[in-house]
């Protein structure tokens, strides 16, 4: 039901009930312009996407308790950056805030603060993003017609430039290493993440087939919890072994037990990065004349070294476990400059057998002229 009536003060009431019967009225100066509210309003209602002006009064914090309450598929560490970025940046700037007070310039200066303050790209895109779910909710349950954050334009990322070692800096990083010799070799020729490394047990490594079976990670969560996850993106992989790590592993797992981890710090337990950095690993990195050095360049160490011997993007997309061949070739487009090198060079072939087939068709139409 919708209606427009002309109130004593000469102002037009324009009325409707939703769907559950409850009434909304607006007042205009000109009849003209309540009539288009209303058809307006008409047209979302029989649309299904009419929202009840009185839904958008809740709070940004009230939102974001319910949609972290639903994160429940989230690994540890990814839960950990959400909650740090609620408390940290989103709750003091908006939790008060009611939904239908934010403004898309509102929200672009904001992020404009956090950049100007020092917060590096990555921490403001990551604050974005926890605001910008938090409103996509607030769409989904016809809080807000649309997204008021999206479409603000977010800072660069300015990631370091990735650094790959050559095979020879590896074997000259994993002399200098000690006791992290074969953790920096594990790492470097099959491509691991630290918190994969440090969840791998004895019963993952499967010398007979040459492979490690990428069963879970182990990563350090609020300043030291350790809590265990499946792989990233919660893929299982199987990773191949060199022959060569083949034949030092046999060695050096002969001494476990099945359920034991293959690695560990310097106590026997689990093998945190921070630890490993401080005892050996950032004083081989220094030795070979890359201060900067971090575990994970390790990882893009292996994708280069499997690249350089001949290995396809899908081949270093399973062994990296990443979610798609697409993504791999993202970050790595670099290590494929030689495959555009093999390309030109067919097509160079294509062209000359076209060429010398065309040359020839001239010639016999001249001899037959």
């Amino acid at each position: 039901m919708a209606s427009i009536t002309k109130r004593p003060d000469g102002r037009w009431r324009a009325r409707h009930r939703d769907r559950t019967g409850k009434e909304h009225a607006r007042h205009f100066t000109r009849k003209i312009d309540a009539q288009n509210w209303l058809d307006s309003v008409t047209t979302a209602v029989g649309t299904g996407s009419y929202v009840d002006p009185s839904r958008a009064k809740v709070t940004v914090g009230t939102m974001a308790d319910q949609w972290f309450a639903g994160k429940i598929n989230l690994r540890a560490t990814t839960n950990a950056r959400y909650e740090s970025a609620l408390r940290v940046h989103v709750i003091p700037r908006w939790g008060d805030v009611r939904l239908d007070k934010i403004e898309h310039g509102d929200v672009q200066r904001w992020l404009a603060q956090l950049s100007a303050a020092g917060q590096a790209g990555a921490s403001v895109r990551k604050a974005h993003g926890v605001l910008s779910a938090i409103l996509d909710l607030a769409v989904r349950e016809r809080r807000l017609a649309s997204n008021p954050s999206q479409g603000v334009n977010l800072p660069a990322l300015n990631e370091r430039r990735r650094g790959y070692l050559t095979a020879e800096q590896v074997d000259q990083l994993a002399s200098n290493a000690g006791v992290g010799r074969l953790p920096v070799l594990v790492l470097a020729y099959c491509g691991l993440r630290w918190s994969e490394l440090a969840g791998l047990r004895r019963r993952d490594v499967d010398l007979m087939r040459r492979r490690l079976n990428i069963e879970r990670a182990v990563t350090e969560v609020n300043g030291g919890r350790l809590a265990w996850n499946s792989p990233k993106n919660h893929e299982r992989r199987s990773v191949p072994l060199p022959r060569f790590l083949v034949k030092e592993l046999t060695t050096y797992l002969a001494r476990l037990s099945a359920d034991d981890l293959v690695f560990t710090g310097a106590n026997g337990g689990v093998l945190r990065n921070r630890n490993a950095r401080r005892d050996w690993f950032n004083a081989a990195a220094k030795a070979i004349g890359e201060p900067a050095l971090t575990p994970h360049e390790l990882r893009h160490t292996a994708a280069s070294l499997a690249v350089s011997a001949g290995a396809n993007v899908k081949a270093v997309q399973r062994m990296l476990g990443h979610a798609s061949a697409a993504m791999t070739l993202d970050r790595y487009a670099d290590l494929f400059d030689d495959d555009l090198d093999a390309v030109a060079e067919r097509l160079d072939v294509v062209y000359e057998g076209a060429s010398q087939a065309s040359g020839q068709r001239l010639e016999l139409a001249a001899s037959d002229a």
